[in-house]
């Protein structure tokens, strides 16, 4: 049997593919989000061959109509990839494209405590993207764009929007963009670490979720915990592996 876990993100949908006997994945993908949710998952869903579906993420409630399947919430579906990948890991730090998540796992890879920032875009993958436009960099160029800048720069506002307006006013005073580019890496992390902190979350731990492939908030994050933060080969799968796990155990 082939059991299917799909991740509807705000940004990105994963597919992946689990044997039911190994537990090992077969196959993934990885789409873009469109405004045409339902097609895309089809489309996605009609390249592979499975006997059970588990959807989880941003669009998990339009599925469960759509495509009559079952559902888990981002937190089950994460909490259960990421100790299917990192047996040893204790929490787990997602920065998805609208909201950043931190959870807290016991031995078994269950979730027992969280945090969501879902209410603003600051500190999750929307607020990269807004500032990485408003820098003129690519948002796939701004995290070595922010490792290469030095610190001393800070960003105060806690609102997006102020954000974007505090750079570009950075900016017209002549501050490098790197430099920038670095403080607003440094003020992502600052923000995921104090969820972290309010749910009592200890290392070893996960990051992942799409953010995880920035190597700027990589490096922040590992010298905020030396030794102690764990990277999968393809973080943004982590939810869809999550899902196709208990997919196989339902």
């Amino acid at each position: 049997m082939r059991a299917a876990g799909l991740d509807i993100g705000s940004r990105s949908t994963e597919l992946v593919v689990v044997d039911n006997a190994s537990r090992e994945a077969l196959e993934w993908h990885e789409i873009e989000t469109t405004h045409q949710v339902e097609a895309d998952c089809r489309r996605l869903l009609a390249q592979i061959s499975f006997d059970r579906l588990i959807v989880t993420g941003y669009g998990r409630t339009l599925a469960e109509v759509v495509l009559d399947c079952r559902t888990v919430t981002e937190i089950k579906a994460y909490a259960r990839g990421a100790q299917a990948l990192y047996p040893a890991c204790r929490g787990v730090l997602d920065i998805g494209g609208q909201d950043t998540k931190a959870i807290v796992l016991d031995g078994n890879g269950r979730p027992l405590r969280f945090e969501m920032n879902d209410r603003c875009a600051a500190g999750a993958g929307r607020f990269l993207e807004m500032m990485a436009a408003a820098l003129h960099y690519r948002i796939d160029e701004f995290g070595s764009a922010g490792q290469t800048g030095q610190d001393g720069v800070q960003i105060s506002s806690m609102c997006a929007v102020f954000s974007e307006s505090e750079v570009i006013g950075l900016m017209t005073r002549g501050v490098k963009r790197e430099d920038i580019a670095r403080a607003v890496h440094r003020t992502i992390i600052g923000r995921s670490l104090g969820m972290l902190t309010r749910i009592d979350a200890s290392p070893p731990l996960m990051f992942a979720g799409g953010a995880a492939r920035n190597p700027c908030l990589v490096s922040l994050l590992s010298e905020a915990m030396p030794d102690r933060v764990f990277v999968p080969e393809h973080p943004q799968m982590v939810g869809a592996l999550g899902a196709a796990l208990l997919a196989c155990e339902s």
